[in-house]
């Protein structure tokens, strides 16, 4: 088998649609992997689409038609030989073509192609073209075809195979993107070649792991193929008998892979090998994790559970959704993933939910995740959108599909095939079934094609219908059955209301806030900068976002007048709000499964609901999950009428000791004062009862409950801070060099809540390892300041902009 990638010395014109004069007749250097984007932003063709107002000016490129180009060097096919031109991704409607000779045409992002090029090859120079078509004009046509069908954005997305949300989503721009986006190659072989390679590992109770290797060949001559696999020393092989072959490796006494929190995450090379008359003809390598994991949806007095179970250990699902980390994917490289992965897992995650609106990832991703034990729920490709069931979208699915599920079977981290995100729910309440007269709108993938393809293909793991989802007819979002998204806070109610709702599963939930001062500065150049700034609202793309981020912060705190204060308050409540919601829905383990955050990260600088921003920066809401989302928690939750405090233990060790409980006055007057003793079992929650002198204050407005033990702590409020009557510069701090970077020594004179250091706004590389610090009165914390900038004035760290905390933003109240 002799592989040869096609990438470098392509060319990109614009063939047609409303091309400006800028680019018209203009052939440039295409990069492959790329996107027409970036080749012409490159050219200084067209001006940077993330800056100010660009995404409108670039709204032509929607339309356009474009040509890529190449011509390469290579031999024509001999007799007996197999040549194949392969694509492993065209985004998306495109014609191929070489030496002037059509191969075909394709209108699907998330499937590879290949094209028997045998007959067309020649000698020498060969001219490889592949001309791609504006998907969206694609897409209306398919529209009109097949008829209208609901979907929450104004374009066509639902209409053909391409990220959803290249198309614009409320938190992501209207770029359309076009391009050869993942490699090429010319492959040719004269004996034959592993056409797919699907390993289902699992674990016998005897702690042997088992990989069942199921191989697929493609073959050039009708020769004897034996396929022999390999895992720790332990070979097996089997022949091959017509075009598919099974070969079983048992590997004794098998190190377990774990989720991050629950044990190592060990991982075995797995190596095929195709052999054709004593030589190898074909080489696969994977790298396999043996575990076993299950959904236990097993009806209780509740209703339905939903709990992931990983060797036999239910998990508290501990996560956020992922969508494309940029919304030109060739940028996301593997060391950006392990960036964002490590700091998912440093904030205490164990899952991440790839969302039905974005890509099948790469398997960077999910090597990436397979390394750190960070379990993937894996949507299947449907959006918030009624999807026609009709040709050729069917057919179209079922490849995808298909390729998919077989390309992800050997990865540990995968946990969960999913088939759809909120089109359950948009049929039972957003007024689809009026909308649709009797036409199709997607139930018989969710419900026959795909799981069917999971159940032959992937049947070690579990599918979901849907997210979310209630089985048989109950509504798709009850709360005590499957899964739950709770999306009325944020859209319509305040985000105390999160305690309304005790979901099985919660797989959605969120809150707004703005990116990071260095990242909104660098990309929105408004003068001046406000909430309603022409730039500033082109990234905001929720409706009604920044009425909604002021009706959540108007419960809480004030609306500042200043834009500064304004940014911070909205980021603290972002932070503040959906922090409620995680150790409310912790709180509640093991009736509560899971709680995985909307979402982990941005596609761009943009206002979101993202932890971590379009420029890879840490938004506070990043360190109140990483709190929120600590291996051992305590909470202070209503349980039948009363505040009890809630310990949550997720580690596998008992969590035994003390807990001092002292409610306070700001100045750091004892009131009343406890300690309580602890004993909560591993992997569970306990509820401690708490004496009526410590949750009923004289003072209201004055006072905390301070609870700590040796590894937690938290600070209980009696009102909101608005009615609170907080010493408004209640820190002093000093700044001192330290290895690379700087320490903030901060103390609290009276009681300072949430406090952070915004580095960001002193150095750009900034990065702090702590933020959201709540302080009683008298006690101190240190926040490292990690930089590689020498700053002239180290004490712009305690700046009035950069320490920052809630007391601040409220005035003295009596």
């Amino acid at each position: 088998m002799i592989r040869t990638t096609l990438h470098d010395g392509w060319r990109l014109s614009a063939v047609g649609g409303p091309i400006p004069a800028a680019v018209a007749d203009r052939e440039v250097p295409a990069v492959v992997p790329g996107s027409t984007h970036l080749d012409l932003l490159a050219a200084g063709l067209i001006p940077e689409p993330y800056l100010d107002t660009n995404e409108t000016e670039l709204a032509w490129m929607h339309r356009a038609d474009w040509r890529y180009a190449l011509t390469f060097e290579a031999e024509a096919a001999k007799p007996g030989e197999k040549v194949e031109l392969a694509f492993d991704g065209l985004d998306t409607v495109a014609t191929v073509e070489l030496n002037g000779v059509v191969l075909g045409s394709t209108a699907n992002m998330f499937r590879s192609y290949r094209f028997d090029v045998r007959e067309h090859l020649v000698d020498g120079a060969n001219d490889l073209v592949v001309t791609f078509s504006s998907a969206l004009a694609y897409a209306e046509r398919q529209e009109e075809a097949l008829g209208w069908r609901d979907r929450a954005y104004p374009h066509p997305m639902n209409a053909v195979r391409k990220m959803a949300c290249s198309f614009g989503w409320d938190w992501g721009p209207d770029l359309q993107t076009a391009g050869i986006w993942k490699p090429v190659r010319l492959e040719r072989w004269t004996e034959a070649r592993l056409a797919q390679v699907r390993p289902l590992v699992t674990v016998d109770e005897d702690g042997t792991g088992r990989v069942e290797v199921h191989v697929e060949v493609d073959r050039a001559r009708d020769t004897e193929l034996t396929v022999v696999a390999t895992v720790a020393g332990v070979e097996q092989r089997v022949r091959v008998e017509g075009g598919s072959a099974v070969v079983t490796v048992e590997v004794p006494d098998v190190e377990l892979w774990w989720p991050v929190g629950y044990g190592d995450h060990p991982l075995y090379d797995l190596g095929v090998v195709l052999r054709s008359d004593d030589q190898d003809a074909d080489r696969a390598d994977r790298r396999i994790g043996f575990r076993t994991i299950t959904v236990d949806t097993t009806p209780d007095e509740v209703g339905t559970p939903f709990t992931f179970v990983v060797n036999g250990k239910p998990v508290f699902a501990k996560g956020a959704n992922w969508i494309p980390d940029d919304h030109f994917l060739t940028r996301v490289t593997r060391d950006r993933l392990v960036r964002r992965v490590d700091q998912a897992v440093e904030a205490n995650m164990n899952m991440l939910r790839i969302w039905g609106g974005g890509i099948y990832e790469t398997e960077d991703f999910y090597d990436v995740c397979d390394e750190r034990g960070v379990l993937v729920w894996q949507d299947f490709l449907f959006a918030c959108a009624a999807y026609a069931e009709e040709s050729p979208l069917w057919e179209e699915v079922e490849a995808e599909a298909r390729e998919n599920v077989a390309r992800l079977t050997s990865h540990a981290s995968l946990a969960l095939w999913n088939g759809n995100n909120e089109n359950l729910w948009g049929f039972a309440d957003w007024g689809w079934k009026e909308q649709l007269q009797g036409r199709s709108w997607g139930l018989r993938y969710y419900t026959e094609l795909l799981p069917a393809i999971v159940a032959e293909l992937d049947p070690t793991r579990h599918y979901s219908p849907g997210s979310p989802y209630s089985p048989g007819d109950l509504h798709p979002n009850e709360d005590t059955h499957g899964t739950r998204h709770e999306w009325e806070v944020w859209n319509r109610i305040d985000y105390t209301h999160y305690r309304d709702f005790t979901p099985r599963f919660c797989s959605e939930f969120g809150f707004q806030g703005p990116p990071t001062w260095a990242t909104l500065t660098k990309w929105v150049h408004d003068e001046p900068m406000t909430p309603t700034s022409p730039a500033f609202l082109l990234h905001q793309k929720a409706e009604d976002g920044n009425g909604k981020l002021d009706r959540g912060l108007a419960p809480h705190l004030p609306t500042p007048s200043a834009f500064e204060d304004w940014h911070w308050a909205t980021q603290l409540n972002q932070a503040r709000a959906v922090a409620f919601g995680v150790e409310h829905f912790r709180s509640h383990w093991p009736r509560t499964a899971g709680a995985l955050v909307w979402q982990l990260n941005d596609c761009w600088p943009v206002t979101s609901w993202a932890a971590i921003d379009g420029d890879e920066r840490l938004k506070p809401l990043y360190y109140a999950l990483k709190h929120a989302f600590a291996p051992r928690l305590l909470t202070v939750q209503p349980r039948d009428g009363v505040d009890a405090l809630i310990a949550v233990n997720d580690t596998d060790e008992v969590w035994t000791g003390e807990v001092a409980l002292e409610r306070q006055t700001f100045a750091g007057d004892v009131l009343a004062a406890a300690k309580l003793p602890l004993d909560v079992p591993a992997r569970s929650a306990a509820r401690l009862d708490l004496a009526a002198d410590l949750v009923t204050p004289g003072d209201p407005k004055g006072e905390v409950l301070v609870v700590s033990t040796a590894d937690a702590r938290t600070a209980h409020l009696f009102r909101e801070d608005l009615e609170l009557a907080y010493d408004p510069a209640p820190l002093t701090a000093e700044v001192r060099r330290v290895d690379g970077g700087y320490r903030v020594d901060v103390t609290a004179s009276s009681l300072a809540r949430d406090i952070a250091v915004l580095a960001d706004r002193v150095a750009e590389d900034a990065v702090v390892d702590d933020t959201l610090v709540t302080l009683p009165a008298g006690g101190t914390h240190s926040f490292l300041v990690r930089t590689a900038t020498e700053l002239a004035d180290p004490s712009a760290l305690t700046g009035p902009l950069v320490l920052r905390s809630a007391n601040s933003l409220c005035a003295v109240r009596t």
